[in-house]
């Protein structure tokens, strides 16, 4: 399978059952990017099927395991990479993020998953929330002389200028999204390439659309953005309740692992 340039997907698989992580997981053989970044996993069967498919096939996984019932975040690649520790350097429910370095020949990159906590109108979620986006902020600006990144996933926070505007989002939510942009360096990938498109990768019961996923990179890395779509037909298909997100960089990727199929794999799964 052959792409043009460096191609990574963000998609909230929504701690599958069993069942339904064997359907994603047919979806997601059959797109052909490098890099996937699969968010709001859990210590379950769902999830450990998609992880030893993957690893039984040859792909690079990292996986944080969630514990105590938590969320995280598992990245799966084609080409070689390496894992590193961005989620302890969080050091705030730990599993929420993934990170991994690969050599690309124009240089090292690292590709960082983010599961962002979601919050309702209680104090002890949106506490939880605020203090998750301090700690992955203050890990970003230990970071600043890491490689050029990409960052992608759930991130659970809208743009400042998001149609609809939704007033029951805080300032703080709206922040950490202006922190990537002006004190992280990051260009959001889809706003570059679409200034004034309306696209939402979750819909509510009620028909109001927000753009919770998202892609940034590196602002060195924006000229080499050449493409980033969200993908509903797995949210439509209900393989989720949410749309995937595609991003492809002009970067030339390394040569592959020797990597097959995963749908093919014969993996029973298992709870460790």
């Amino acid at each position: 399978m052959t792409t043009v340039g460096l191609s990574l997907l963000t998609f909230n698989i929504g701690n599958p059952s069993a069942d339904r992580a064997q359907r994603q997981l047919s979806w997601l053989a059959g797109r052909d990017e490098h890099v996937l970044v699969l968010t709001e996993t859990k210590a379950s069967v769902g999830c450990q099927l998609l992880a030893d498919a993957f690893t039984a096939t040859g792909w690079s996984v990292s996986y944080p395991r969630p514990q105590d019932g938590g969320y995280g975040t598992m990245i799966a690649s084609r080409i070689p990479a390496v894992a590193e520790p961005f989620g302890e350097r969080i050091g705030y429910l730990d599993s929420r993020a993934a990170a991994v370095t690969m050599k690309l020949p124009a240089g090292p990159l690292r590709v960082i998953g983010m599961y962002v906590p979601s919050r309702d109108a209680g104090a002890e979620k949106t506490e939880r929330k605020r203090k998750w986006l301090a700690a992955c902020h203050a890990a970003l600006t230990g970071s600043t002389a890491a490689p050029p990144a990409v960052v992608l996933g759930d991130l659970n926070v809208l743009e400042p200028g998001h149609q609809p505007h939704y007033p029951f989002f805080a300032p703080f939510e709206y922040d950490f999204y202006r922190a990537l942009v002006t004190e992280h360096g990051m260009t959001d990938a889809f706003r570059h390439l679409h200034p004034h498109e309306r696209e939402y990768s979750w819909v509510g019961r009620t028909g109001d659309g927000y753009r919770y996923d998202h892609a940034f990179c590196s602002r060195t890395l924006a000229s080499q953005i050449t493409a980033c779509d969200y993908l509903h037909q797995p949210r439509l298909e209900k393989l989720s309740d949410h749309s995937a997100l595609s991003v492809r960089l002009s970067l030339a990727p390394p040569d592959g692992l020797l990597a097959s199929d995963p749908a093919a794999a014969a993996v029973s799964p298992t709870l460790f």
